[in-house]
């Protein structure tokens, strides 16, 4: 494989954490959250509803997520554009310092600067007794990018019995989008490193 995902629906996850429907763990948290779909049912564009979708696949109403992400990949959010009506797509990305700052060291000053720590792997938040010790620098990288809409499927009129369904497919649309869009980042930083 050239690259690796970005992002990926975790099914077997889904199929373990369900709880009455039998189905699907993502169904019932559709049917729980119900009105993250306000105001959207009938919409003649797909924007509202995928995101309703995706806000309900993802942290903080699903934890872990039904969608998941890379372990560089700290937030991912879709908002619908308010310019034109677009979808957009907003990614925030664990980055290496920048080059200019790797270049020397002469602004560390001695003061044992650190970066990204990492529990099990997972970049995480320095915890506040580490906080006390040393300087942090955890460079991130903020992705704000249009999702093309070709293949979302159309928002329904209602709550009706495929609601699950229909949302599902247009998380299906968006994680495809979405890796096709930051999965080359995400391998470009990885191959960084080595």
């Amino acid at each position: 494989m050239a690259g690796q995902q970005a992002f990926w629906i975790d099914g077997r996850s889904d199929r373990e954490r369900v709880r009455y429907s039998g189905v699907s763990h993502y169904s019932e948290r559709v049917w729980e959250n119900i009105g993250e779909f306000e105001g959207v049912w009938g919409d003649i564009a797909p924007v509202a509803f995928a995101c309703a979708a995706w806000r309900i696949a993802t942290p903080p109403l699903t934890s872990p997520g039904f969608v998941r992400w890379h372990r560089r990949i700290l937030s991912a959010s879709c908002e619908r554009n308010t310019w034109d009506g677009s979808l957009t797509a907003h990614v925030t990305i664990v980055s290496p310092p920048p080059a200019a700052l790797t270049v020397s060291r002469d602004w560390w000053r001695d003061r044992g600067w650190r970066d990204w720590p990492e529990i099990f792997g997972q970049f995480v938040e320095p915890a506040e007794q580490d906080l006390a010790k040393v300087p942090y620098l955890r460079p991130t990288l903020v992705v704000d990018a249009p999702v093309p809409l070709d293949d979302l499927p159309a928002a329904p009129d209602g709550p009706a019995h495929d609601l699950a369904e229909t949302a599902h497919r247009a998380l299906v649309v968006l994680v495809r989008e979405l890796n096709d869009l930051i999965a080359p980042v995400v391998t470009q930083l990885e191959q960084g490193l080595r």
